[in-house]
């Protein structure tokens, strides 16, 4: 028979590792919804210390659920051209690319940034399309390339090895002698009062570029990013034209969104 003190090591031992599971399963949920974390980000919203979650990234990582990089972690399916057995919430980001397939017309110059809805649009572009896609994501250019109709320009410069898309001053000057009819943008985060945020700041300044030089900005979001922010601001939601989510245009939760200048779609 155990002993008082034995027992109460084993019960806190019990509990410690249950909360390490909870705590790995929030990380991995908010990779997944994100694409990408910061441990100081991780740390504040779990109320434990940056050690702590640096552990818990470098054991997620090691069972192949995360890529650790300096200051955080990557969802895997930044790692490679993913197949959508690697896409979070892939059905919901289907609805979301069919909506925007829509919007597209032939003779178009459309501008979009990277990110899995926007791959699933790309791979859902009908074949007898004729427009022309402009990107600096590596990714999106792929599947672009693979569309029998479609011209596509890639907007070069230093890539970044977090998102596989290009940053850095070059891109910026780029883009901004583009005068795309349409720009498509996959977001981390978006609510009414902060607008659209990012934790990067190269492709939070990147996409502000993205949507100076677009007549129109639509942006992708599944409807869990709704009503959530982060680090860095990218534009107000006044400064975007339509937004694309995977729910009924007259779902209550889009309601904070219901401004003149939104089309909700």
């Amino acid at each position: 028979m155990y002993s008082k003190k034995i027992c109460s090591l084993l019960a806190t031992q019990y509990s410690n590792e249950m909360l390490k599971k909870e705590r790995q399963a929030y990380i991995l949920h908010q990779v997944s919804l994100h694409n990408s974390v910061l441990s100081a980000d991780l740390s504040s919203s779990i109320n434990v210390s940056e050690d702590t979650i640096r552990r818990d990234l470098n054991e997620l990582a090691e069972s192949g659920k995360v890529i650790k990089v300096h200051g955080g972690a990557l969802s895997k399916s930044f790692n490679s051209f993913y197949l959508r057995s690697d896409v979070y919430n892939v059905d919901s980001k289907k609805v979301i690319a069919e909506k925007a397939v829509s919007l597209i017309q032939d003779g178009m110059f459309v501008l979009t940034g990277g990110g899995t809805t926007v791959i699933e649009m790309a791979r859902l572009l009908p074949e007898n399309l004729k427009a022309t896609f402009l990107t600096g994501s590596i990714p999106a250019a792929y599947e672009y390339a693979q569309h029998p109709n479609i011209d596509v320009i890639f907007i070069g410069d230093k890539i970044s090895k977090k998102s596989q898309i290009a940053i850095g001053g070059e891109a910026i000057t780029k883009i901004k002698h583009i005068k795309a009819d349409l720009c498509f943008l996959g977001i981390n985060a978006i609510d009414r009062d902060h607008g659209i945020t990012d934790n990067d700041w190269d492709i939070a300044q990147l996409k502000n570029a993205m949507i100076e030089s677009s007549a129109k900005t639509v942006v992708m979001s599944i409807s869990e990013k709704l009503n959530s922010h982060q680090r860095i601001r990218v534009c107000g939601v006044d400064d975007i034209d339509m937004l694309i989510t995977e729910l009924d245009p007259t779902d209550k939760i889009l309601d904070p969104f219901r401004i003149n200048s939104l089309t909700i779609l």
